[in-house]
């Protein structure tokens, strides 16, 4: 160690350093190491060395490092290694596309409506058309929880983004035709889980030919999204759409890394979306008063809407400015998020530099990474009282509208949720995500009726081999039983 840099956790493993300790329980460990060495310190992690920032107080610190932290270098070679396409860092030479650029221009502002306009029709197609022959007669279907949040989100998510293989307008053999497509988005379900499983492995390094069946479904997935297979469908999302021209007019990307970099933004719109709905649909169904509150919302806004439900194959209709007029729905999901996310912040040092924080300042080596553990923040008893328990209004003020004070020893803080990242590199597709979610509550409490099978079973517990990525997926399933109301 070199003078004036924070305390070092080295661990006593050559090369992995902590890496075991901190993959088995990152919220643990660094909640030792903080009581152990205060608000930053350095662990060796599989040959990288990470300093934890841990007081929240100090984040927009690290914001405001622009000029000696790269948040693009480690994102770059993350995709780069996990999807199989060259580097998409402009200053590599492959492409001078600049993605986040693309993604804010396609998934924010004027295109979300178009999104959520799309998600709430294919939502109701997937929920309601695709499933009709289990939804007979209004007997109850029992499925697992996780399982069918896993389809309804990822044949709707799919459809929205990629569009659709037939074109409905005066089409004799359409339903033929939307079973075949439903039988093809059933399978990429399937490659996108085998991939998705070894999706930790690949961001720690491990070359993905170690894993054969995750490999070929990677390539299964690429295959789907080859340019020339998008071409012949329908109702492709400007977000595609852009991707494919600027993939074709500056990239030198060959037909299957375009493919692969299609697969990136698949994946990304799926792997935490899909946990993310499971859990705020589980808390909802776990507790009767946030149940209540939600369905008195949703009865509230579709009437001052004037949409009424039926099953004769109308479908509602909600734009995002009836969809944002939901304050209950906002913090169930938030609340669902909170207990769930375990996302990371990094940043990458591109050169010795002092890192000043509000009462110290600390030296920082070229290449270091410095990050953040929002999950610290979250599950802060000074933070949010009684932190582990759900509490559907935590994010609502007195008058029932969004709540955004919150303090730590008396101080108001700035960052205090944080699932999504921040500064620069915050999710751009995190408004569309809570949209989808929205919608998919929405219509889940317009169109069914939905319980526990056992409305005692136990909160299933995180699986935190995906911890630093986004919101974890339950250990288990959970199941429960849904049929269509007597409208």
């Amino acid at each position: 160690r070199r003078q004036g840099e924070p305390p070092l956790e080295n661990g006593f493993l050559p090369y992995l350093g902590c890496a075991l300790k901190f993959g088995a329980n990152p919220l643990e460990f660094l909640k030792e190491k903080q009581k152990k060495h205060g608000h930053i310190f350095t662990c060796h992690l599989a040959g990288k060395y990470i300093h934890f920032l841990t007081d929240p107080f100090s984040y927009h610190a690290l914001m405001r490092q622009g000029k000696h932290l790269d948040w693009k270098k480690f994102h770059f070679a993350t995709s780069a290694k996990a999807f199989g396409h060259g580097s998409i860092d402009p200053a590599e030479g492959n492409t001078t596309e600049n993605f986040h650029q693309t993604f804010i221009r396609t998934l924010q502002g004027n295109a979300l409506d178009a999104l959520i306009e799309a998600m709430m029709e294919n939502l109701q197609y997937v929920m309601l058309q695709s499933r009709t022959p289990k939804l007979q007669s209004n007997t109850w279907v029992t499925e697992g929880l996780y399982t069918f949040c896993c389809q309804v989100m990822f044949e709707s998510g799919f459809l929205t983004l990629f569009g659709k293989e037939f074109n409905s307008n005066n089409d004799k053999n359409l339903s033929s035709k939307q079973e075949t497509e439903r039988a093809h988005i059933l399978n990429a379900l399937e490659n996108f889980k085998e991939f998705d499983k070894i999706f930790p492995a690949l961001v720690a390094g491990l070359p993905i030919h170690l894993f054969k069946s995750a490999h070929s479904a990677r390539e299964k997935l690429g295959e789907a999204l080859l340019h020339k297979n998008l071409l012949k469908r329908d109702n492709l999302s400007e977000l595609v759409t852009l991707r494919m021209f600027l993939n074709d007019t500056l990239s030198t990307f060959d037909d299957m890394e375009k493919a692969k970099t299609h697969v990136a933004v698949l994946w990304a719109s799926q792997a935490n979306t899909i946990p993310a709905t499971f859990w705020t649909l589980f808390y909802l169904l776990k507790n009767p008063e946030a149940m209540r509150a939600a369905t008195k919302e949703v009865q509230r806004v579709l009437e001052s809407a004037e949409e009424s439900i039926s099953l004769d194959g109308k479908h509602i209709s909600l734009n995002r400015k009836q969809l944002d007029n939901m304050p209950i729905l906002d913090s169930i999901i938030k609340e669902a998020m909170r207990l769930s996310s375990a996302s990371m912040t990094f940043r990458v040092a591109k050169e010795d530099f002092t890192l000043h924080l509000e009462n110290d300042f600390y030296n920082i080596r070229k290449d270091d990474v410095v990050a953040l553990y929002p999950q610290l923040l979250h599950f802060d008893p000074e933070i949010y009282a009684d932190p582990l328990t759900f509490k559907y209004d935590r994010f609502l003020n007195e008058n029932g509208e969004e709540k955004t004070d919150f303090y730590r020893h008396g101080r108001k803080l700035k960052y205090y949720y944080m699932p999504f990242g921040t500064g620069i590199a915050k999710c751009p597709g995190r408004l569309f995500a809570v949209h989808e979610i929205k919608q998919f509550l929405a219509l889940m409490l317009s169109y069914f009726e939905i319980e526990l099978v056992d409305s005692s079973v136990k909160c299933p517990s995180l699986d935190q081999s995906r911890a630093g990525l986004g919101v974890l997926q339950p250990s288990n399933d959970i199941d429960f039983r849904y049929r269509l109301k007597c409208l």
